[in-house]
């Protein structure tokens, strides 16, 4: 039997006029064997700044990093750490300061507290990934950080709180922790994922500043949890738009520790395709509550195009419309102007007839068409405002052209954005 079912309330929470999913009832600390810890050390002036994960056995490991080609150290020696070991114990996160562009001591200081961390429980530096969020171009007040470390292995615990805090911990422009947990059966063992993120700006395609773990009891080869996630990455992580910016920092890792017990998966089984609709449902939530808690967004905005002629066209239109700074602009307004969603599609790179395309808006409003088959469509104003009035918006495009589909989501861009980024560092 292969099924699964999400552990979450069933209600929703206003937080600063946006609409979310929370809170849950797990994070990190959910599956067996996992422990984790969060608190305030002193990187920032009040808030939590330090994250730590802990699984009690060695736990097959997979990542996903940034795209930029200006990697910060921590992403660095977690690509090492990856490529020479498929099993790590443990996790350090630190926010306030990303360690990005601090070149050879900011190297030095990623591995120094994967060392410190590995000392507190009894494993090597290399059974240790290590992430930072925060401030570009400054040095870790490295003495804080160690020291920090030190005190805070001492509080790891396997309970909800110790994923709360840990999840607390990883946020920096965030306006609320984003976690989720998840039971599932998998060769009739009860299996659990539990997972954390942290994103609210610089969030682009091909990830952002965003990180995300994801913790599980179970057992899987390296090669399928790999793909598993990389899968799961390309239509979740890699859908979202809040600013068009892609950042130094951005990575997803899920640790696999294997004690459920289930009979290890080494194939595309029933079990592994069980496995990847639970993940691709985690992270497709944590991608969508990253996007609603963009930085100043008061719309959420989902680019539905189907019948794309392939699958990488219809990803592209997507991704394009969520990403333009005039679209969004556009929605933040609250003004039908379909023709900025034409153009984003445009230049987005697929191929297609703009003469096939019809395009329409949807919300607890009402849904209005906009264009038909490429001839723009009268469009009534009043039901046009009242539908975007509302906070969560889908674009609907029909290309007429073949049977793929894909989903991005996004949202707009407001004075607030410019405001909150405008005074990031001071």
């Amino acid at each position: 039997m292969n099924s699964f079912t999400t552990i979450i309330d069933a209600h929703a929470l206003a937080v600063q006029g946006k609409v979310l999913e929370a809170p849950f009832s797990g994070s990190v600390t959910s599956a067996q064997g996992f422990k984790a810890a969060g608190t305030h050390i002193g990187v920032k002036r009040k808030r939590k700044d330090l994250a730590l994960i802990y699984s009690e056995v060695p736990a097959t490991v997979a990542c996903m990093f940034t795209t930029n080609v200006m990697k910060a150290a921590p992403i660095l020696w977690n690509e090492k750490v990856v490529a020479g070991s498929k099993k790590v114990r443990g996790i350090v996160i630190n926010s306030g300061n990303a360690n990005s562009c601090t070149g050879k001591e900011g190297l030095e200081n990623a591995e120094i507290m994967a060392a410190t961390y590995a000392e507190c429980i009894g494993v090597t530096p290399e059974e240790i990934l290590v992430c930072s969020t925060g401030v570009i171009g400054v040095q870790l007040p490295m003495e804080i950080i160690t020291k920090g470390i030190i005190n805070t292995s001492t509080s790891l615990e396997h309970s909800k709180l110790a994923g709360q805090l840990a999840a607390e911990a990883i946020m920096t422009t965030d306006t609320y922790t984003k976690q989720i947990s998840v039971e599932f059966e998998v060769d009739g063992k009860k299996v659990v994922l539990g997972a954390m993120a942290k994103g609210s700006g610089m969030i682009h395609p091909n990830m952002a500043t965003m990180l995300s773990f994801i913790t599980t009891d179970l057992s899987i080869a390296p090669h399928m949890l790999e793909k598993a996630l990389k899968d799961s990455g390309a239509d979740t992580y890699n859908m979202i738009s809040v600013d068009g910016d892609t950042s130094t920092n951005d990575m997803v890792a899920i640790m696999a520790n294997g004690l459920a017990g289930n009979e290890e998966i080494v194939s595309e089984d029933a079990g592994y395709f069980t496995f990847c609709e639970v993940l691709k449902k985690v992270n497709t939530h944590l991608a969508k509550i990253i996007v609603q808690d963009g930085e100043g967004a008061t719309k959420f905005l989902e680019a539905q195009v189907e019948y794309a002629a392939s699958k990488e066209d219809a990803r592209l239109l997507a991704r394009s419309i969520v990403s333009s700074s005039l679209v969004k602009t556009a929605f933040f307004g609250e003004d039908a102007n379909w023709g900025r969603i034409i153009c984003a599609m445009g230049y987005s790179g697929a191929k297609f007839d703009p003469a096939y395309v019809s395009i329409s808006l949807e919300s607890a409003g009402g849904i209005i068409e906009l264009l038909k088959h490429g001839e723009p469509v009268c469009v009534n104003e009043i039901l046009a405002k009242q539908i975007l009035a509302e906070k969560n918006i889908i674009i609907h495009v029909d290309m007429n052209s073949g049977k793929e589909e894909a989903t991005a989501w996004g949202c707009d861009l407001s004075y607030d954005y410019v405001r909150i980024n405008g005074s990031y560092r001071t």
